[in-house]
């Protein structure tokens, strides 16, 4: 594991030289100290964890994926009124105007995903509003550590990949997210109280659950049709990181498997908050870390800081 952070740590020191940025974006990965509770999985929610507190957790979530798909789709981000009021600012790699799609298909598909986002973005805040609490604004993102991500994944051996320079890349950069989205609401489940909040929260599962078999199918399909592996080695290097840094819960995809499930039952994988937290940080293992990766100064709420 201290491999994996040590490869990670190169990557965005050599990425951050390179860019002329100085050395402070060389600290992406390192913990600091905070007062933030640490999500636990389980069955019952850690002391003083509230439903809006988890949902808010779920939120933070929503808005990278919404960020991501809305730039790849339009080349600009969530509007003012949906990150919220002092919300952070997104970092995008480049002076991206979105992905080049060559074909209709993939540019619908991406259209149609980052309506889902944003959609789930504004359910997720009236929810917690509703249940008397306050949404948390859209904090800081980095979409350019997926460039490290792909070093410390052996994608790549210097920090350059780019999820939205063709429709390939961007098929790749969607794999990061969505089995960590089905797996993380999985594992959220168990810790909502309010029926009705958890009924709403399965059904945002299963159209993450959607996107996710949508993206294994394309990656498998296109691979298929060129009769060139590439990108599914590449979704398969994605997953094994995905592994190393929350869980080793991962289904390899293949041409006769582009489920993740479990082979016993075919039930999805789930994750607790802390493996979400190390994977969407790009650090394995150790408690207290509060920011890294594509939250560069960390989640906002209460649920913030790795657990173990």
């Amino acid at each position: 594991m201290e491999k994996v952070n040590e490869l990670i740590r190169k990557a965005v020191s050599r990425r951050t030289f390179l860019a002329g940025a100085g050395t402070a974006a060389a600290t992406l990965l390192a913990g600091c100290s905070s007062t933030s509770s640490g999500g636990g999985g389980g069955t019952t929610p850690p002391p003083g964890i509230t439903d809006n507190d988890i949902l808010n957790f779920a939120l933070n979530l929503e808005y990278l994926e919404a960020e991501f798909y809305l730039y790849a789709a339009t080349g600009k981000g969530l509007s003012s009124a949906d990150a919220g009021t002092g919300a952070g600012t997104t970092t995008v790699p480049g002076s991206i105007a979105a992905v080049p799609w060559g074909t209709s298909g993939f540019a619908q598909y991406a259209n149609e995903i980052a309506q889902d986002e944003v959609n789930h973005v504004r359910f997720i805040q009236k929810a917690i509003t509703s249940n008397g609490g306050t949404p948390v604004a859209r904090p800081n993102i980095d979409l350019t550590f997926f460039a490290p991500l792909a070093v410390a994944a052996g994608i790549t051996t210097t920090p350059t990949f780019n999820p939205f320079l063709s429709p390939q890349a961007f098929l790749i950069g969607a794999f990061v997210f969505e089995d960590v989205g089905v797996t993380a609401y999985h594992g959220a489940a168990g810790l909502l109280t309010n029926a009705t909040i958890l009924g709403a929260a399965a059904g945002i599962l299963g159209v993450e659950a959607y996107h996710a078999a949508a993206i294994r199918t394309l990656l498998v399909g296109t691979a298929a049709q060129a009769n060139d592996q590439t990108y599914v080695k590449i979704a398969n290097q994605v997953s094994a990181l995905r592994g190393t840094l929350g869980g080793g819960n991962e289904t390899t995809l293949t041409t006769g498997s582009i489920v993740a499930a479990d082979t016993t039952n075919a039930i999805a994988f789930s994750r607790t908050t802390d493996q979400v937290l190390h994977i969407v940080y790009g650090a394995a293992g150790g408690a207290g870390l509060t920011k890294g990766g594509f939250f560069p100064n960390g989640l906002n709420g209460k649920i913030t800081a790795t657990a173990s």
